[in-house]
């Protein structure tokens, strides 16, 4: 953050309607006394509280299932799993997973325009656990019918989450960085629990009691969000954009027959009266995803009547969306080829017990939830001492360390082709990921939350989110060369992995020194409004 004495000078000399310093000092301190008037969550709005522990239980179902899927869909049937080829279930894995970050597009947009963020965050919670019940019952169809729940679900409940988070603090208020990590760390203790819950399940009781706890999980989110959403204080319970009563029904009428079409395709499908390919499907998915992304950033920038130094906080914006497409193309890896790798070339057995694979995966959020606190903690110190890099700086190096992730992992794909590896080469992976993430995810999510203009938040968030859905369908189409039985060709899969992620930083690193200017800019701006506010 910039510190206190240099936010002053800077306003100082652009806000004309402030008399003097002395009294803009005033001002501004009693913006930011007022933000930290709630401080009853570790120095944070009670509300935090709320949103911490729904999206706890809310990652806890999803990654407990998301593990799951690559490794269900390819057991034998005699194991109860789908028999589907390697790259045909990791297209699958990818399209659903693309299809849930997707859908936190419209997510948004319903939020901003026809309910308020608090009742998405409800609705998709009912929806996300509906989807999982579904998948418990032991029958293929209802295996897809699940996933399609889960993803409308998420879509609503994922991108208004993260930004009723940041809508908690003031624009002054230096604690955003901070609290976005701490719900990060919620985050991460969710999907520690989903892993070790759901994996044990799976092994000793069967694939659909893993995926049924999942549900039990999304509940006990639900029953949190209704009992404490009053901590909120009124934070997105309203639309911040309203649409008027007229376009509202056209708008519902939409959605309406968005679901019919939904509905229509998935029982098309599953009645065998329409084939898809998932491979292909992945790749035309990837294209149509980009273009959607431009178009929709472009529209708001051109269409959104924007001012000057709105327009340089969304560029700033999308070099940081950029780098996050980049980033999950890589991380999204674990529950694809990573997973597969788990399971087929890595030795689990630790004290005489085989471990599920899932559990490996517990490495990231194990780290996760050791090393927040000190990111917290460091960017504070940073900014104390105006050292803060800028958002597409801080993005460019995590990009980097999770590249050198998959430099380990070419060394682990060699040394597999005399067997079995020990779990340390993906324990080391794992790390590497978990700090490349910890200096570009929680930070890009501030950075949306800081740099979006207001009136845009949510739709903005649900753009971001959609850098998910656009990373996790390249994540696909790379997890599609993964062959366990051609041990030989994996260091090139991984080092064809690892070029593209650190070239990538190495780009929006350059770009990044360019934009810092612009956030503050941004950032002053943000302050002055606050001021006029208060």
């Amino acid at each position: 953050m910039v510190s206190f004495a240099v936010t002053i000078i800077i306003r100082g000399v652009l806000m004309t309607d402030v008399k003097s310093a002395g009294h803009a000092d005033e001002r501004l301190t009693d913006v930011k006394s007022a933000g930290h008037a709630d401080t009853r969550f570790f120095g944070h709005p009670k509300g935090l509280q709320t949103l911490f522990l729904t999206e706890m239980w809310e990652r806890m179902s999803y990654y407990g299932m998301r593990g799951l899927l690559v490794l269900f869909m390819t057991a034998a049937i005699a194991d109860g799993g789908l028999a589907v080829g390697t790259a045909t279930a990791v297209a699958i894995y990818g399209l659903y997973t693309a299809s849930v970050y997707f859908m936190g597009l419209p997510g948004g947009w319903i939020a901003d325009r026809l309910i308020g963020s608090q009742k998405a965050i409800w609705y998709g919670g009912i929806t996300i656990m509906c989807g999982h019940i579904v998948l418990a019952i032991p029958n293929h169809n209802a295996f897809y019918i699940g996933l399609v729940l889960v993803i409308l679900g998420t879509g609503l409940l994922k991108p208004n989450i993260s930004a009723v988070v940041g809508q908690l603090y003031s624009s002054a208020d230096e604690r955003r960085d901070a609290g976005y990590a701490l719900y990060y760390m919620g985050i991460n203790i969710g999907s520690f629990i989903g892993y070790t819950v759901c994996g044990w399940l799976a092994v000793e009781a069967g694939w659909h009691w893993g995926f049924g706890a999942a549900a039990v999980g999304m509940a006990f989110g639900l029953f949190y969000f209704l009992r404490t959403n009053k901590d909120l204080k009124g934070v997105g319970a309203e639309p911040a954009a309203p649409l008027s009563a007229k376009n509202q029904k056209i708008s519902w009428s939409v959605i309406g027959l968005f679901l019919a079409a939904v509905v229509l395709f998935t029982g098309l499908m599953l009645a065998g009266q329409l084939s898809i390919d998932p491979i292909a499907m992945a790749k035309k998915t990837a294209i149509v995803l980009s273009i959607l992304f431009f178009a929709y950033f472009f529209w708001i920038y051109f269409r959104g009547n924007l001012n000057a130094v709105e327009k340089k906080g969304m560029w700033a914006l999308l070099l940081v969306c950029v780098a996050s497409t980049c980033f999950w193309s890589g991380f999204e890896q674990a529950g694809s080829s990573l997973n597969l790798f788990g399971q087929d070339l890595t030795d689990r057995r630790l004290f005489g017990y085989e471990m599920p694979t899932t559990w490996l995966q517990n490495a990231n959020p194990f780290f996760i939830i050791i090393l927040t606190p000190f990111f917290a903690a460091l960017w504070i110190k940073l900014g104390t001492k105006l050292l803060t890099p800028a958002y597409g700086i801080k993005c460019a190096v995590g990009l980097i360390i999770m590249g050198l992730g998959f430099v380990v992992m070419v060394f682990a794909a060699q040394a597999a082709a005399a067997g079995q590896v020990a779990i340390f080469w993906l324990i080391l992976t794992y790390f590497l990921h978990t700090v490349g993430e910890l200096c570009l995810s929680p930070i890009a999510l501030s950075a949306i939350s800081k740099l979006s203009p207001k009136r845009f938040m949510a739709q903005l968030m649900g753009l971001f989110i959609f850098t998910y859905s656009l990373g996790n369908i390249i994540a696909s189409l790379f997890a599609g060369s993964y062959d366990s039985e051609n041990v030989a060709e994996m260091p090139g899969l991984f080092a064809q992995i690892a070029v593209f992620v650190i070239g990538a930083g190495a780009v929006v690193l350059l770009i990044g020194m360019f934009t810092k200017g612009w956030e503050k800019e941004v950032e002053v701006a943000n302050t002055q409004t606050a001021l006029e506010e208060s």
